[in-house]
């Protein structure tokens, strides 16, 4: 029998004993995320040896994702479909794990033909979740910028450096989050997002922050900063999602400077511990205009996602 419970901060070292040596990139197994969206997805956790069992409600129905340092086994499939009752919701399996998945389902099914238990009953519904798909890129390539499919986002890098010579790099540090509110503020006011529609999602996003603020030495963050004139334009900061792995988790630039953007992506890839061969960049949303700056950048790994129903 699993058992969860709420996950907390005081969850970080048991949950990422088996998270960063996992060799899974996907962002949603990032700690920080998991705590800062924690209300929004009513997360909950059990810890296990070599394997996290994430627990969401999600339209009042529970899903599942599975962060796994080891193999996933039958046992752990039937644990799960017991505690939901016999209907299970895996999200975010990467294409590998499809058929692994599989073959345990029948593995588990053939063991006892004349069981009745839930996961015994084989119907599974993959779906592709592209929109959910992770961009991951070599942490080199971005701070370097080198090569032919890259000489656009270097240019921009270059004039700006050459408007811009006395600009400042610094590392994200508490005493500068005012300052990222301020320019938080102004991202999003030059974004235009005064649709109702998005209202609840914006203030989701500034709650995860202020999280993330909150308590960011607890949380492993790491962060970079550019100023002109003594004043921040732009900030990111991201955390560990495996050893080798960072998760970009927020990235905001005054729009009004140009370049800005590959500028602070490319200063902060610059900038990172060395351990970290690469970067998530998270997903695209769907949004045309994401997808297609996502894509510039050539991305190493596109990150599959499938939502897999079991029933």
């Amino acid at each position: 029998m699993l058992e969860f419970h709420t996950l907390t901060i005081a969850d970080r070292e048991a949950y990422q004993a088996v998270s960063l040596r996992s060799g899974r990139r996907n962002c949603n197994f990032t700690f920080a995320n998991l705590v800062g969206w924690q209300f929004w997805f009513r997360t909950e956790v059990c810890i296990l040896p070599d394997a996290v069992v994430l627990r969401f409600t999600l339209d009042g129905e529970r899903a599942y994702m599975l962060c796994m340092a080891g193999t996933p086994c039958c046992d752990l499939l039937q644990a799960i479909c017991d505690d939901c009752g016999g209907r299970m919701t895996l999200l975010g399996l990467e294409d590998d794990q499809i058929d692994c998945v599989n073959a345990l389902m029948r593995e588990c099914g053939s063991a006892d033909a004349s069981a009745t238990n839930a996961i015994t009953q084989l119907h599974i519904d993959t779906i592709k979740q592209r929109n959910q798909y992770d961009y991951i890129y070599r942490r080199a390539d971005l701070a370097s910028l080198a090569g032919g499919k890259l000489k656009a986002k270097r240019n921009h890098v270059n004039k700006f450096l050459s408007e811009y010579p006395d600009f400042e790099y610094r590392p994200l540090e508490p005493s500068m989050f005012d300052e990222c509110r301020r320019l938080e503020t102004l991202w999003r006011e030059e974004r235009g997002d005064t649709n109702p529609e998005y209202g609840d999602t914006i203030l989701a996003e500034q709650r995860v922050m202020e999280t993330v603020f909150a308590h960011w030495d607890a949380l492993g963050m790491i962060g970079g900063s550019i100023w002109l004139g003594g004043h921040m334009v732009a900030f990111t900061y991201g955390a560990a999602v495996t050893h080798d792995c960072i998760d970009v988790c927020v990235e905001k630039a005054d729009r009004n400077i140009d370049g800005l953007f590959s500028v602070i992506n490319q200063q902060f890839c610059s900038h990172l511990p060395e351990q970290y061969v690469y970067v998530n960049r998270e997903e695209d949303m769907g949004l045309e205009g994401l997808r297609k700056a996502k894509l510039s950048y050539h991305p190493e790994i596109l990150l599959t996602y499938n939502d897999v129903h079991i029933a």
